[in-house]
């Protein structure tokens, strides 16, 4: 890993700290909140690649669970872990793994991306959030499952934005790309 790597690894558990800013939106029914933090995740894949942007993530998932309240609305600490949102959280790591994968190993353009965003940053958070939910809170499975739709449409536009912001990135800066390769 260069010290290039570094920087950008660590530029990106930035973004993804700096998108915390923004309050959360409660959602009373499941306890999980609605935050752009997600778009960071979706973004360290797309543009880091698969490790380095899982890396970016898991110093980020590390640096909240040593207590640094870096989630949106203040929140940090190891009993995240204990909630509802414990699951989406350490989602994070494989969502932008499988993106960076995804965008790593499929023809270039505007689909690789956006479907990367969706099947790592959107899908695959859910895929491990959503039973984290269950088995932490005791909500039945369908209440999980009904009460997480909610986030979706705001998560789809977190995608297309995030497959944007690539792209652009691919033109502007293409040195920052991670191919993979």
């Amino acid at each position: 890993m260069s010290g290039r790597d570094l920087i950008n690894i660590l530029i990106f558990t930035a973004l993804t700290i700096g998108l915390g800013l923004f309050p959360p939106l409660d959602v009373p029914l499941i306890g999980v909140p609605i935050t752009a933090q997600t778009l960071g995740v979706m973004l360290s894949g797309l543009v880091l690649g698969s490790w380095r942007g899982a890396l970016s993530q898991m110093l980020m998932v590390g640096l909240v669970m040593a207590g640094a309240p870096l989630l949106a609305g203040g929140r940090g600490g190891f009993d995240i872990l204990l909630s509802p949102t414990g699951g989406f959280l350490l989602g994070w790591i494989p969502g932008a793994f499988v993106a960076g994968w995804l965008t790593e190993h499929r023809p270039p353009g505007w689909m690789r991306h956006l479907s990367a965003a969706v099947v790592g940053g959107v899908g695959l958070v859910y895929l491990i959030g959503v039973p984290w939910m269950v088995m932490v809170s005791g909500v039945p499975a369908q209440i999980a499952i009904s009460g997480s739709a909610i986030f979706i449409p705001g998560d789809l536009i977190k995608a297309v934005m995030a497959a944007a912001i690539a792209l652009t990135v691919v033109h502007v800066r293409p040195a920052c790309l991670a191919t993979g390769r």
